[in-house]
């Protein structure tokens, strides 16, 4: 089997309308070092294994094709399977509605972190229509707003990552793994930008470049609703309390629990006394109860 330096990780799932230009947009990448192309499909149900297989045929040393037997329920279980199949020494993450807009942008990348004492590398994206229109998303922008250095600390307190998925590129955390990830897919079934920021920053600092070399095709679909909803963002503030508990016991598991770790426990307690008082139901209680069991009991009071 072929040495390859880079590992793009690439996860899909019913993006035929998509893939194509994101496939296209890695294979079209000027490098001086080999790079392969590891896809995670989870059972589609449209058009995209027929297009894949079209791409496998073309490029059959450069693609490898992880077609699943059974959807995994939880895109998060797709994407930690298939970074367990990268070889690479570095890994680049694409989504197949995503694509990068730069053609040496692996080169840049990888010219960074080959000589720099860095855990990772991400650089500016620009927000795309379903159409590949330019938009506005400031609430989503907002979040990537970063330049230069972003260490654990800059996690922690500044409310920012410093970029989407398909910025990334980064040391493969899997070829000699250091703790259980599994995480990955256990803290949340969908979110797996936030774990896989931890996961590097427990590890190394990261570094933003400026440059713009990806798009993030933001869509939302029909019946979907607005995201500013008060319903919505209620139910995505429980969500996020949650998935930070599961962090918060993989961390105090395997790298210890600092004091940023018992004030965000009291943050999630806070949280769940709002959401209750602002709609009393039995499940918002059950989320009180729960915050407190682990969060207040178990870390507050040590």
């Amino acid at each position: 089997m072929r040495d390859f330096l880079v590992s793009v990780l690439f996860i899909t799932y019913n993006h035929e309308p998509y893939i194509s230009k994101a496939l296209d947009s890695v294979l079209s990448q000027e490098t001086d070092f080999p790079f392969e192309i590891v896809v995670g499909e989870d059972c589609s149900t449209d058009g995209t294994r027929d297009i894949l297989r079209q791409y496998k045929e073309k490029y059959p040393d450069k693609i490898r094709l992880l077609f699943r037997k059974k959807n995994f329920g939880r895109p998060t279980r797709n994407v930690y399977e298939t970074w367990k199949a990268c070889k690479g020494k570095y890994v680049a993450f694409l989504e197949g509605d995503d694509y990068w807009c730069h053609v040496n942008k692996l080169q840049k990348q990888i010219d960074f972190l080959e000589n720099n004492p860095y855990i990772g590398v991400t650089h500016s994206c620009k927000l795309v229509g379903k159409n590949g229109e330019k938009i506005d998303y400031e609430e989503g922008a907002s979040l990537y707003e970063w330049s230069g250095e972003f260490t654990f600390e800059d996690y922690k307190y500044s409310g920012k990552w410093p970029g989407q998925t398909a910025t990334v590129v980064c040391h493969n955390l899997f070829l000699n793994p250091k703790y259980d990830y599994t995480i990955l897919y256990k803290a949340h079934d969908f979110l797996d930008d936030g774990v896989i920021l931890l996961f590097l920053l427990i590890q190394g600092s990261l570094y933003r470049m400026d440059e713009i070399m990806s798009a993030w095709r933001f869509i939302q679909k029909e019946g979907e609703g607005n995201w500013n909803s008060l319903k919505l963002r209620r139910n995505a503030m429980v969500e996020d309390c949650y998935t930070k508990q599961k962090l918060l016991k993989w961390c105090e598991k395997n790298v210890g629990l600092s004091e940023y770790g018992r004030e965000l426990a009291k943050k999630d307690f806070v949280t769940a006394l709002s959401v209750f008082l602002k709609k009393p139901t039995k499940k918002h209680l059950k989320f009180v109860r729960d915050m407190y069991d682990y969060n207040i009991k178990n870390l507050v009071q040590k």
